[in-house]
């Protein structure tokens, strides 16, 4: 049994062919699904899916790509929603930052207070965060450990393998792994990988981006977790089966699920 912890249901990519590809997914083992808060233009949707299907949970957030939208979202309405398990995907991503080191900065400026805002709203409602973090590693954990965001914790959805971040497992948070850890060129996150605590793992997919090897170049979707528990298990030099129990008791903990 397997909790994809991240995975964009809402997105249009999936609504062709939306029940049979969840339907792969839960004859793959597929226990349960988040989906992340990205853009308020998808939340309806995202809402809507977990009304109408028992294992599909979601999160209201806005991606630092999207923190324009930041004021049109209310937070805590969706927040008190049943099906609704955190607050994210939130958090600094500097990948695209352009224009003059002035604008570079005002942009980063913006990001910091969005994300800290997402984080108070995280601590009111008492909800832990899904966190996005790029090329920004050392602002997003000072903001972290400055808001004292491990009253609530989180994940750090697609860890991206900086030894940097690693110290916020002693502060309540864990680490999403998904289809990068099958690339061949993903050696910086396989020789990080052991350090993360065992406790801290979490399996997930970041669909219908970040495929799995062997199927790179096509639709991420659930079904491919299979494909990272294998890794991971070889990387722990654990039985599958320990990894899946492993990182579903992991999700439970962190979402609060029964």
């Amino acid at each position: 049994m397997i909790i994809d912890t991240h995975v964009h249901l809402d997105d249009a990519r999936y609504v062709d062919d939306f029940d049979a590809m969840m339907e792969r997914a839960r004859m793959a083992g597929i226990d349960k699904f988040i989906i992340p808060g990205a853009h308020p233009g998808t939340l309806e949707r995202a809402v809507e899916l977990s009304e109408r299907y028992d294992d599909v949970y979601f999160a209201v957030g806005v991606h630092p790509y999207d923190m324009e939208t930041f004021e049109s979202v209310d937070f805590e309405r969706y927040a008190a929603h049943p099906k609704c398990v955190a607050i994210g995907e939130c958090g600094l991503d500097y990948f695209r930052l352009e224009g003059t080191d002035e604008e570079k900065l005002r942009e980063k400026e913006r990001q910091d207070h969005v994300f800290r805002m997402q984080i108070r709203l995280a601590k009111k409602v008492n909800k832990p965060l899904i966190i996005h973090i790029r090329d920004a590693s050392y602002d997003a954990k000072k903001v972290l450990l400055e808001e004292n965001a491990g009253e609530v914790g989180g994940v750090l959805h697609c860890y991206n393998a900086d030894e940097e971040l690693l110290s916020l497992s002693k502060e309540g948070f864990y680490f999403g792994i998904g289809g990068v850890v099958t690339f061949q060129n993903a050696k910086k996150l396989i020789n990080v990988f052991p350090k993360i605590p065992r406790d801290r793992l979490l399996i997930e997919t970041d669909g219908p981006y970040l495929t799995p090897h062997p199927h790179r170049g096509t639709r991420n979707e659930s079904a491919y977790t299979r494909y990272v528990a294998d890794k991971m298990a070889e990387l722990l030099e654990m039985p599958p089966g320990e990894v899946e129990a492993l990182t579903t008791s992991n999700a439970k903990t962190l979402f609060r699920f029964g």
